[in-house]
C-alpha cells in the first residue's frame, strides 16, 4: 500500500520536476541573449563621445544602467587586477558585477547576509562557471575588514561595489585594506544635494524595521563624496536613476574620466518605493518623501553631530 501511494505521488510530482529543468533551461537562454547584446552595446559605447556617464548606460544584469557605466570605466581605467567585491547581492541574478563577470571574465567576492540568497546563488548554472566566491554574513563595522580579507584578493582591487540599504557610509568608512580602483555605492537621493548626513550607525540595521517608509537609510551623495575624496577618490559621476554613484582613485583619471562636482553629479530619484504604516505601497513622491521622514535623526558626517532631518 505504501509503496503503491509513493509511486502516484512520484507520477504526481514528476512533472514539476520537468518543468523547473525547463525554466532554468529557457533562463540560461535568456541570458545568453541577454549578455550577446551588452557585448554588442559595449563596443558601440567604447568610443562614444558623451557628456555624462549616463550616455553610457545600458542593463543586462544591473538595477538600471549600472552594466553599461561599469563597461565604460573599466575601458578607461587600466585594471591591474580584474577582481571585485560586491555586497548587498541578494541572490545575485540582478547585481552590478556580474555582467562584469561573464563578459571580462573577473574573479568575484561577493557577500549578503540572507542564508537562503547565497544557497540559491550556490544553485545558479552560472556558478560554477565562474571564480566567484559567496559568503553569508550580516556585515558590521567590526567585521568588514576580516570579511574582505577573506577573499584574498590583493589591495589593488579593480572594483568594489557597495549596496546595503543601511548604514553603507559607517562600513565604507571602515574598509582600509584595499584600494578598489573603482568604486560604487548606493546613495539615498531623498535626503537632497545640500546636506552631508547619513543615518546612525547600528550594527542591526533594517531598513523596513527603522522607519514605515522604508526610505530611512543610507547617507547622502555630499557625505559618501567628502568621504571618498579623505581616501584619495574622485566623484565622476551617477546612473540616471540616482541610486549609485561611481567614483575612480584620483591617480587613474583621465580625459575620459574626469571628476565632476556632487551638484553636477547628483541625479534626484524618482523610484516611488515608500511604504505606508501597513507595509503597503503608498508611492509616495517628490518633497512629499522627505515630508514622511521629517524629524528623524541623523548624523552631521562633517561635524559628528546629530541632526534631524
Amino acid at each position: 500500500m505504501i509503496i503503491q501511494k509513493l509511486k502516484r505521488l512520484w507520477r504526481a510530482i514528476r512533472p514539476f520536476g520537468r518543468l523547473r529543468r525547463l525554466i532554468r533551461k529557457q533562463q540560461r537562454s535568456l541570458d545568453e541573449i541577454k549578455i550577446t547584446h551588452g557585448v554588442i552595446l559595449s563596443e558601440l559605447f567604447r568610443g562614444k563621445s558623451a557628456r555624462s556617464l549616463q550616455d553610457y548606460e545600458f542593463k543586462v544584469f544591473s538595477q538600471s544602467g549600472e552594466d553599461g557605466i561599469i563597461q565604460y570605466l573599466v575601458s578607461h581605467v587600466p585594471i591591474r587586477h580584474k577582481t571585485f567585491i560586491e555586497f548587498g547581492i541578494e541572490d545575485y541574478l540582478e547585481s552590478n558585477t556580474r555582467f562584469l563577470m561573464v563578459k571580462d571574465n573577473w574573479r568575484g567576492f561577493v557577500l549578503d547576509g540572507s542564508h537562503e540568497n547565497i544557497k540559491r546563488l550556490r544553485k545558479a548554472y552560472f556558478f560554477f562557471m565562474f571564480d566567484l566566491q559567496a559568503r553569508q554574513a550580516f556585515i558590521t563595522r567590526d567585521n568588514i575588514k576580516d570579511l574582505l580579507a577573506e577573499s584574498g584578493f590583493e589591495e589593488d582591487l579593480g572594483l568594489l561595489s557597495i549596496d546595503l540599504d543601511g548604514v553603507d557610509y559607517w562600513i565604507l568608512s571602515e574598509i582600509t585594506n584595499f584600494s578598489p580602483r573603482i568604486l560604487v555605492v548606493e546613495y539615498n537621493a531623498v535626503f537632497g544635494c545640500e546636506r552631508s548626513i547619513s543615518v546612525p550607525y547600528d550594527a542591526r540595521f533594517s531598513r523596513t524595521q527603522k522607519h514605515y517608509t522604508n526610505l530611512y537609510f543610507g547617507a547622502s551623495l555630499p557625505a559618501l563624496a567628502s568621504l571618498a575624496k579623505s581616501r584619495g577618490y574622485a566623484l565622476v559621476g551617477t546612473n540616471k536613476a540616482g541610486i549609485n554613484a561611481f567614483f575612480v582613485r584620483n591617480d587613474l583619471l583621465c580625459d575620459r574620466v574626469r571628476e565632476i562636482s556632487v551638484r553636477e553629479a547628483f541625479t534626484m530619484s524618482h523610484v516611488r518605493e515608500s511604504l505606508d504604516g501597513r507595509g503597503n505601497l503608498s508611492f509616495l513622491h517628490g518633497e512629499d518623501r522627505l515630508a514622511a521622514m521629517r524629524g528623524m535623526p541623523v548624523i552631521n558626517t562633517l561635524t559628528g553631530k546629530t541632526e534631524a532631518l
